[in-house]
């Protein structure tokens, strides 16, 4: 299993190097700059999307936030629970509190994105 990080603190984990599927979500760092998480707007399964994509909302008391695609692909599934229980982000944002499943389009894309070290290491400033 690999986990693979934006610089706009989503995480997206692969189950093996030949899936084309992954769950994807915020980091904790994420979780932990928004304080407690309130709202989660989804896009609905099956739509396509593109790396850099808007694709859902997050709102806490603080802040909105707008989630991006790390990579392009299609919606599989929603953590639709969330909608009911936004809070979970805050408890288990890395595990989960997934909030898509998706299906990679082109997963050479993965290589634009950190490993958890160099990820670690951006947001230790």
């Amino acid at each position: 299993m690999s986990t693979y990080y934006s610089e706009e603190h989503e995480w997206l984990r692969v189950a093996s190097e030949q899936s084309d599927t992954a769950e994807f979500g915020i980091t904790a760092y994420a979780a932990e700059q928004l304080g407690d998480i309130v709202y989660v707007e989804f896009k609905e399964v099956g739509e396509q999307f593109s790396r850099s994509d808007e694709i859902g909302v997050i709102e806490s008391f603080k802040a909105a936030s707008d989630i991006y695609a790390p990579v392009s692909g299609q919606i599989v599934a929603a953590n639709t629970e969330l909608a009911n229980d936004p809070g979970k982000i805050n408890e288990s944002p890395e595990g989960e509190a997934w909030l898509y499943k998706i299906k990679l389009s082109d997963p050479t894309e993965l290589e634009h994105l950190m490993d958890e070290a160099s990820y670690r290491e951006s947001t230790s400033s």
